[in-house]
């Protein structure tokens, strides 16, 4: 009998990478940066409805000239639900709904959606509230034909507007640099939990 040597081929040792651990401070600091940021949007949606409300009031020559202006007479919800902005198949029904009244519950909605939500309060109201507005804007403006006021025919500005409210609300957005915290404290709001 012979002896016989077995030899294995030596062994490689790859670098594999390995992600660093994540730490609890690390999960806090994005939590706070995250939070943060969900201010920061919480801000900037708020007054897009404040700002809306502010230069249809007072006519501050962006898109609403002085002599236009609510406070001179003008009628901002009539002015758009008349204009040449509102197309497609539901025009005849939006433009029946031009009423003074129409315009007081659309500047209402302006400036409450605005108010609420940079303050950070009521943001479940507000985003119901602001997605209603903004998703009968859209189909106002009827997005889904060429040469519409939009410039995608499914995910436009007022869609946009709408989520972004709704992640506000979803997130509890008002507790950072906001009233929102408070707010839930009230003993109104504690009763009726939709209220926050």
């Amino acid at each position: 009998m012979t002896a016989h040597t077995i030899t294995t081929p030596a062994k490689t040792t790859s670098r594999v990478r390995v992600a660093p651990a994540v730490t609890q401070e690390s999960t806090l600091v994005t939590a706070a940066t995250g939070r943060r940021t969900l201010a920061v949007l919480r801000y900037a949606t708020g007054f897009i409805f404040l700002w809306a409300f502010l230069d249809k009031t007072f006519g501050l020559g962006f898109s609403t000239p002085a002599e236009r202006a609510w406070i001179n007479g003008g009628a901002p919800a009539q002015g758009f639900l008349n204009s040449p902005a509102v197309t497609g198949p539901l025009k005849g029904f939006f433009q029946s709904l031009a009423s003074p009244l129409t315009d007081v519950l659309f500047m209402a909605g302006m400036l409450g959606i605005g108010a609420a939500v940079m303050l950070g309060i009521g943001l479940r109201v507000s985003a119901v509230a602001g997605t209603a507005m903004m998703l009968l804007m859209y189909l106002a403006e009827w997005p889904f034909t060429a040469n519409a006021e939009s410039t995608n025919p499914l995910v436009d500005y007022h869609i946009v507007y709408a989520l972004a409210l709704i992640v506000l609300a979803v997130l509890s957005a008002g507790d950072t640099w906001g009233l929102g915290a408070a707010w839930k404290r009230v003993p109104l709001v504690q009763k009726q939990r939709w209220l926050i």
